[in-house]
């Protein structure tokens, strides 16, 4: 909220709330002063309620040992064929939630809590993702079962196989093949799939553990967890030679081939600066991206009135990947301010910061420049 009221009193609360994505009735129920909760006098008893006394009885015969493990309902029910009728069964649960000795005590399932998978990759072969999707066969009710195994780092399909059925030991294969094609080393490597039959099988877990790799899975219900997986069946399944139907298995091993085949050696993955996934597994990128960059600074010295957004770069290479990459803490404390970035279009790149070390006076000299443009854009 005080980097609101900072940047608010250069470009108004209505713009500082839009931009940093605050609500304006928090910020304005924060400007208001906390009053103090008026002091409340206790509450009258009511008559009818049960005196001291006899909430002391009926608490003895709830904790007694013959009514120690019997609902408040059979011990009311019980009493009351003995002749006896101490309170209303529900006065009794009210008893014992004052006492907090009210709990559920059958044996019901309780859902386990599955940690967030934070996996990074810096290199090929570092983290493999992998997952099942299905292809529709000759007639309804016929489906074929896709397995491909993907790395994060470099979008390149290491492994794939086409099947009738979906198995564990179809997966066991798959993968030993993809380890011992890709030269795998103990502790190298970390396999990453959803919660399917075939992913938690025994089979593919022993498998794993005795080549030395480890396994990571994504939470229930939650697709987000494997998003290098989807991404690739939805370049594969969206494009324009993507059959309807595949007449047998047969034939939808052979495109699943000439497929697999052009994403690895021609498709320019925009993930990756434009590369092949076969380039960039082979760490030929950094190489690509020095010729590319120079034959950028020759056309830009040739005619550099062409380019009116400054001088171009090449596209940038990640070199790092994650499936859910941890929020990093943004510090606000107040720093000097940066100096402002190289002259350039929008073509050139801005030095790097690090999050931890942004500074809230930076952030707000920066939001309110680009505020203060905007407006002059909607007055002009």
């Amino acid at each position: 909220m005080p980097l609101v009221t900072e940047l608010a009193s250069q470009i108004g609360i209505a713009r500082a709330c839009a931009t940093l994505k605050v609500p304006r009735s928090s910020y304005y129920r924060f400007l208001k002063p906390k009053t103090t909760a008026p002091n409340r006098q206790p509450r009258r008893l009511h008559p009818r309620a049960l005196t001291a006394e006899e909430q002391d009885v009926v608490r003895t015969e709830l904790n007694s040992e013959r009514f120690v493990d019997a609902t408040p309902r059979t011990m009311y029910d019980t009493l009351l064929a003995e002749g006896r009728v101490l309170c209303h069964w529900r006065t009794m649960y009210r008893l014992l939630q004052a006492d907090n000795a009210t709990r559920e005590r059958r044996a019901v399932r309780r859902s386990p809590t599955y940690v967030r998978p934070e996996l990074l990759a810096t290199q090929p072969c570092q983290v493999w993702s992998w997952d099942i999707t299905l292809l529709r066969g000759p007639r309804p009710g016929v489906w074929y079962r896709l397995y491909v195994v993907v790395d994060i780092f470099s979008r390149k399909v290491v492994g794939w196989l086409v099947a009738e059925h979906e198995q564990a030991a179809l997966a066991e294969q798959l993968l030993a093949d993809a380890c011992h094609r890709e030269e795998i080393g103990p502790q190298q490597l970390t396999v990453h799939a959803d919660r399917g039959a075939a992913m938690t099988a025994k089979t593919v877990a022993e498998m794993l553990l005795d080549l030395g790799v480890e396994q990571s899975h994504s939470r229930p219900s939650v697709s987000n967890d494997n998003p290098y997986s989807e991404s690739q069946f939805k370049t594969m399944k969206y494009g324009a030679r993507y059959p309807d139907r595949f007449a047998s298995l047969d034939e939808a091993e052979q495109w699943v081939e000439g497929f697999m085949q052009w994403y690895n050696t021609e498709h320019r993955h925009s993930g990756i600066g434009f590369l092949t996934p076969e380039m960039h597994h082979r760490g030929q990128g950094n190489a690509i991206t020095t010729a590319r960059q120079q034959v950028l600074d020759t056309a830009y010295a040739a005619h550099p009135e062409r380019f009116v957004r400054g001088q171009p770069s090449a596209p940038e290479i990640p070199t790092h990947v994650w499936i859910n990459a941890p929020t990093p803490a943004v510090s606000f404390a107040a720093t000097p301010a940066s100096p402002p970035n190289p002259d350039g279009g929008q073509g050139s790149q801005p030095p790097q910061r690090s999050l931890d070390a942004q500074s809230g006076s930076v952030i707000l000299q920066e939001i309110a420049q680009e505020e203060t443009a905007t407006i002059g854009r909607d007055w002009s």
